[in-house]
């Protein structure tokens, strides 16, 4: 994991990468303004999960910017690239403030978040102008998509070989353990 970054200067707002995105990943702009994002929220004091989209697999989308979201995700997901995993802590001026968002999320809480920024995409209905730079947004979409899958793919097959070889020390174990007991027997 890298070191914390200040991005509003007064650390309300701290981003630390947990994965970096491609190089050649894009970034949330004002022709690709709505996001796709996988999180999971945390209660700083104690841990706690107040939200999740991880256990049903779903994803959250708005638009950067326009504040439909706490200030810490609009100031966040700006500076973040698509397949880029990111841990940002969210102090209350930059979350729900001194009112909170009752049940689950106290006053003055800060908040933790693990963002995953899964896709960006143009407003429904924008005019792209020339056919060219449409055929290029779908390019590029198509792009993250495939860049997407292979992050995940990689991942899955890191997974698969981590159980392969856990399970190749268990059986070297269990077959050290059997030849252990051969020749011991009573002679007649």
């Amino acid at each position: 994991m890298g070191d914390a970054i200040d991005l509003t200067g007064d650390g309300g707002v701290l981003k630390t990468i947990v994965r970096q995105a491609k190089a050649n990943a894009v970034a949330p702009t004002e022709d690709f303004p709505l996001v796709d994002v996988h999180y999971e929220g945390v209660l700083a004091e104690n841990g706690e999960v107040f939200d999740t989209t991880r256990e049903d697999n779903t994803l959250f989308s708005f638009e950067v910017g326009k504040g439909t979201v706490i200030k810490a995700w609009d100031v966040a997901l700006r500076t973040m690239k698509v397949g880029e995993v990111a841990k940002i802590t969210c102090q209350p001026d930059y979350a729900y403030g001194s009112a909170g968002s009752p049940p689950d999320i106290p006053p003055n809480a800060t908040l933790i978040f693990e963002v995953e920024l899964v896709a960006c995409r143009p407003r429904k209905g924008s005019s792209m102008g020339s056919v060219s730079e449409e055929r290029a947004r779908l390019e590029e979409l198509k792009r993250q998509r495939e860049l997407a899958a292979t992050v995940k793919e990689e991942e899955k097959k890191r997974r698969e070989d981590a159980k392969a070889a856990a399970a190749a020390r268990i059986q070297a174990k269990l077959d050290a353990k059997k030849g252990q007991g051969k020749g011991k027997g009573k002679a007649k």
